[in-house]
């Protein structure tokens, strides 16, 4: 992309004709408050859109698995086709280049993509609730969810940092892709960039039609477009920020493995670790599906009905931390955030999570549900609200 560029005092350069001016905020803040700053407040507006609408990719997957097309399918797929027609547009407009992310920026690892979101898939059903749902759930007073996405930031740290990082570069190695021309997926396929927006529009009109026929209500409408404008919202910030930041910034958005990692160890090591967008971000949205659930009267205790129900959510969250940590991302960093840029990793992940969701219901889920349905053997805690 070629952009008409002015100098900033900072030293870099940015986008001149559609740059948000952060000059103020940076020179009062600092680069990296700035930028955990911009983390928090969309965090904030993903937590309350997420908590209104519902919006999880597992409550998603189950329902398709099961031969159905509903209300939550219908919210993942406003989200989604939201968050790709709103990125693809401001990429086709020339006002964000994200030649920069992660997702093109090093080597991809199909392999970690294929296995890191199976693992996840699984976790995602065994948890009940992908890593974003739960931390949304957990703000509404679901001591479930708060246990579990504490266990998904140990195993993610324990999977950058700790004892699973050599069985995590091990796997992410045994099938790696590089060079751009392979990492997106519309390069890959031969379309020109353009055709994203095209895609976009396209994804837009089919969510739309399973959306009116789920009857979904204004309040799933909006939530779920706004959780895929957050998305869009945090490409375009980081964007605008690595232009005007003095000190190197990532072009990135939305995702919750690596910085549900990095706000565990902020508050168990905090001396050292330096704020940026991934430790606003959690803060945020705990705090905006909190507010969320308050405002509508939802916030409420909730906890375990018997250890054979915790043990399935740290086990499931075990698997979506380090499956996550694997493929590079969670249902949103992977699923939603690296699609609306047609990352390759990120649409194989995906693939992944729905395919390993699906069988998981099917083996462990529905078969418990026939024998509560007769009277007999082990029935699954109560569901997460999806």
């Amino acid at each position: 992309m070629i952009v008409n560029v002015s100098t900033l005092s900072h030293g870099t350069v940015r986008p001149a004709e559609d740059a948000m001016d952060l000059t103020r905020v940076l020179d009062m803040l600092g680069d990296a408050e700035t930028s955990a700053l911009g983390g928090l407040v969309i965090g904030v507006a993903f937590g309350a859109f997420a908590e209104r609408s519902r919006f999880c990719l597992r409550a998603a997957a189950v329902e398709f698995a099961r031969g159905e097309i509903g209300g939550k399918v219908a919210i993942w797929l406003v989200a989604f086709s939201s968050a790709v027609l709103f990125t693809q547009l401001l990429v086709g407009s020339g006002h964000l280049d994200v030649a920069e992310a992660r997702q093109f920026a090093a080597r991809g690892s199909l392999s970690g993509a294929v296995v890191g979101g199976a693992l996840f898939g699984i976790g995602m059903v065994l948890a009940r609730g992908c890593a974003s749902r739960l931390l949304v759930l957990s703000a509404s007073g679901n001591l479930r969810a708060l246990l579990a996405g504490l266990i998904f930031a140990v195993a993610a740290e324990a999977t950058i940092h700790g004892i699973l990082s050599p069985l995590r570069d091990w796997v992410a190695g045994l099938w790696t892709i590089g060079g751009r021309e392979q990492l997106d997926l519309l390069q890959l396929a031969g379309l020109p960039q353009q055709a994203g927006l095209a895609i976009g529009a396209a994804f837009i009109v089919g969510a739309v039609f399973f959306a009116i026929r789920a009857r979904l209500s204004p309040r799933g409408w909006l939530g779920a477009a706004g959780v895929g404008a957050t998305v869009t919202a945090g490409w375009w910030f980081t964007y605008q920020l690595a232009g005007q930041a003095f000190i190197p910034m990532s072009v990135k958005s939305l995702t919750f493995t690596g910085p549900s990692a990095d706000t565990l160890m902020l508050v168990l090591a905090p001396p050292g670790r330096a704020f940026d967008f991934d430790i606003g971000l959690v803060p945020g949205v705990f705090a905006g599906a909190a507010l969320a659930a308050l405002v509508a009267g939802e916030w409420r205790l909730q906890g375990f009905h018997d250890g054979h129900s915790m043990r399935r959510y740290i086990f499931g969250a075990v698997l979506m931390g380090f499956g996550g940590m694997l493929a590079g991302g969670c249902a949103v960093g992977a699923g939603v955030t690296g699609g609306s840029i047609f990352a390759v990793t990120a649409w194989a992940t995906l693939f992944a999570m729905w395919a390993a969701a699906g069988v998981t219901d099917l083996l462990v889920d529905r078969p418990a549900d026939g024998r509560k349905a007769e009277g007999g053997g082990r029935a699954p805690a109560t569901p997460l609200a999806p």
